[in-house]
């Protein structure tokens, strides 16, 4: 019996196709962990300014997000400069923006 062909629609996750793009590098992530635990311990002593801590500190996450998809545009860009990219530099582009629009989407 033939295995079913893949679907377009089919979950990277159910066919083992992407390696993990991570959203951030893990030093970025241990340094807006760490800053988000001292902003909850903050808030006992001044909720006030835990809350303006906080907002600013998911400014600061959302901010290096934008720049970390800004950056990966521009690398993918300028692979294409060359010329017409080849499909399958066009497959692996699209796995990688479906898992990061998937990151996205489970965050």
């Amino acid at each position: 019996m033939a295995a079913a062909p893949e679907r377009a629609g089919d979950t990277a996750a159910e066919h083992g196709e992407d390696e993990a793009q991570t959203l951030f590098d893990n030093v970025d992530v241990d340094r807006f962990r760490d800053s988000w635990q001292g902003i909850q311990t903050a808030f006992v002593d001044d909720p006030q300014r835990a809350v303006r801590e906080a907002d600013e500190l998911v400014a600061v996450v959302i901010q290096n997000l934008a720049t970390t998809f800004a950056d990966h545009k521009k690398e993918l860009e300028a692979e294409w400069s060359q010329g017409e990219p080849a499909t399958e530099d066009l497959r692996i582009a699209l796995r990688r923006y479906r898992s990061f629009f998937n990151q996205l989407l489970n965050a």
